[in-house]
Formats: structure tokens, sequence, C-alpha cells
């Protein structure tokens, strides 16, 4: 079985498989920002600022560009109909490819196998100079907050996709790591 696992295509994929939905939609907010088809709007939100460019966008891209018809939140976007949707699509395409269960929710031994030989293969850099959008976009769904935050430190911050405006995955995986967060209590979320 370890040879007939295909890993998918696309940096949005590979952020749903890494880190979840929020984290696909983190990708595809910055991928729009990049092409500068999303701008931060007030604080902690994001708003359309122009058509999409460049080579035509994937369904979760799409639906992102579409749902920001009215300025939104993180929270709120994940909310919208169009992107639960893609996110769907994108969730089945890699429990189809053995890369994620459906249940118990998880990745497979395959899907942790393949995204660490992609980080391995695409370390994070220094510096994004020189680094086209699409590698950026890459980065961010291998590695996250860090890489968000070096190639799009003020959008990011405005936009409330990290920091005080957003939960950060950092902030996040501590307290799955603790069980839930800490004296056994728990945020509610699942």
């Amino acid at each position: 079985m370890g040879g007939t696992t295909r890993v998918p295509d696309g940096p949005h994929t590979l952020a749903l498989l890494r880190g979840g939905a929020r984290t696909a939609v983190v990708t595809a907010v910055l991928d729009l920002y990049l092409r500068g088809a999303v701008r931060a709007g007030r604080p902690g939100t994001m708003r359309t600022s122009g058509p999409v460019t460049g080579a035509p966008p994937p369904a979760l891209v799409k639906a992102v560009h579409a749902s920001l018809y009215r300025p939104a939140g993180l929270r709120q976007l994940l909310d919208r109909r169009a992107v639960r949707e893609a996110l769907g699509a994108l969730r089945a395409e890699l429990v189809g490819a053995g890369l994620l269960r459906r249940f118990p929710p998880g990745r497979t031994r395959a899907g942790r196998r393949a995204l660490r030989d992609l980080r391995a293969r695409h370390p994070l850099p220094a510096s994004p100079d020189g680094l086209p959008a699409g590698d950026r976009v890459l980065l961010v769904a291998l590695h996250g907050d860090r890489a968000l935050t070096l190639s799009a430190p003020r959008f990011t911050r405005e936009a409330g996709l990290t920091g005080r405006g957003g939960t950060t995955e950092r902030e996040l995986r501590a307290s799955w790591d603790r069980g839930g967060g800490g004296g056994g209590f728990t945020c509610g979320t699942v």
C-alpha cells in the first residue's frame, strides 16, 4: 500500500491535510492577496479588492473570493456555505487518496509521511525575497504561521490571520498537546 498513495496537487489541499479547514482557508486567502484580489478591511477582516488574476484559481480560492463579497473575518469566512462545500470536496479528495481518515478523523500514516517528505524538500527560507507567489503559498501550506508572517506580515496582522485578531496555530497546537486546555477545561470546539 506504500506505493499506491497519491499526494494531491495544490497547496490548499496540502494545507487542509496539515492543519485542517482553517489552515486551508488561510492559504487560499494568502493566494488571493498575492494575486491582488483581496486586502485587509477593518481590523480583523478581509475584503475583495478586484478580480482574480493569473492562472485559473482552484475551487477553494474561487469560493473564498466569492464569499468575500461582504467583508468578513476568518471565522465568518469559514461559516460561509461555498467555502464549506469547497472544503468538503478537498476533504473527500484526501480521503480518496488515502491521506485522511473520515472516522476517526485524522491523517493516515501515508498522510503524515507525505507531509514530512514535502517539508523536507521545501524548507522554510530565511526570507521570501525572490520567491514566486506559488512557492510562498506552498510554504504557508507546509509550515503554517511562520511562513505566513514571513510572506505577508502586515496583511497577516491587519486581516486577523494571526496575533490578537485571530488564534494562531501555535496557541491551538499547545492546547491540543495539553489535552484541550489547562485545568481540564476546553473551549468547546472540536
